[in-house]
């Protein structure tokens, strides 16, 4: 069955910048377990999993696995600069018990879509686990072009795609492709489109907000897909106002520490960041328990 519903990218509870909170990460595993999210997804980039030195990702995989125990699935995000790398993780991601692993295209040296296709195309065979493709072109520079994907839809071992474009017009395009592979799953990564995308026929959502709020996710996605038109404006607004804590802080990570910041008021992990980040400072951490305070989400 192909992956569908809320499945957060999960946020890596650190103690240090290379030392897992592994009681934390159990309390977050467990909120949202129980707030009924679909899968959880380890590594992303709501997850730092770029920052994070290469045994600290395996601890991650190894800790999430386990804490988890096959109750959701688990998938979890390879991407590296060298391909072996990418390789190496799927392999102890097989062995741990996850059931897929995401993949991006490589970043640094952007490819072009002859060399992104071949990529995949070679990499395919060494991974040890089925793929969901993740399209971030505003952190790796390049895009999965539909036409690309349309060529890798032959690989039986690809999924879907999670797209993080924020593009609703590509988000369409994507659909399109269901006529050749009806079996993908296309996951939206912005959290304020899910709604939209899974009306027009996506599959869920890899929304960092679930971390904090899965429940708000969970019952969004629930009524996009049976159709309630009221209810979920009605929680499609209480996101849009949850949203209003990544507009505190200035730079790109602010996504990140407000999520982190969240989860740590709730009282469910540390919100230390991985370098070369810093958490919130006292001023901004305010500001993100007022907007808490303000949503009435508690029930949620």
């Amino acid at each position: 069955m192909p992956f569908q519903g809320i499945i957060p990218p999960l946020i890596t509870p650190l103690k240090d910048p290379d030392t897992l909170d592994v009681e934390g990460l159990e309390r977050l595993l467990e909120h949202m377990i129980q707030g009924g999210v679909n899968g959880i997804f380890a590594l992303g980039t709501t997850g730092e999993g770029p920052c994070l030195s290469y045994q600290l990702r395996m601890q991650v995989v190894l800790e999430v696995c386990r804490i988890v125990d096959q109750r959701i699935p688990v998938l979890v995000a390879v991407t590296d600069t060298a391909m072996e790398e990418s390789v190496r993780l799927s392999t102890i991601a097989a062995e741990a018990g996850a059931q897929a692993v995401v993949l991006s295209t490589p970043y640094y040296f952007p490819a072009g879509q002859t060399e992104l296709l071949q990529y995949v195309e070679h990499i395919m065979p060494k991974l040890a686990l089925p793929v969901m493709l993740y399209n971030m072109p505003s952190l790796t520079k390049v895009w999965f072009k539909i036409e690309t994907l349309r060529k890798l839809s032959s690989q039986e071992r690809i999924l879907g795609v999670k797209d993080s474009s924020g593009d609703m017009d590509y988000f369409r395009e994507l659909i399109s492709l269901k006529s050749e592979r009806p079996d993908w799953s296309l996951l939206i990564g912005p959290e304020e489109k899910m709604v939209e995308a899974v009306t027009l026929g996506g599959s869920g959502g890899v929304n960092g907000g679930a971390n904090v709020y899965p429940r708000l996710f969970v019952e969004a996605y629930q009524a996009a897909v049976s159709g309630d038109t009221v209810h979920s404006a009605e929680l499609q607004k209480k996101i849009e106002d949850f949203g209003q804590i990544y507009e505190i802080g200035q730079y790109a990570s602010r996504f990140i520490k407000a999520t982190k910041c969240a989860a740590s008021i709730l009282g469910l992990c540390d919100d230390c960041m991985a370098e070369p980040f810093n958490k919130f400072y006292p001023e901004d951490r305010e500001k993100v328990r007022s907007i808490l305070s303000s949503l009435n989400l508690d029930t949620l």
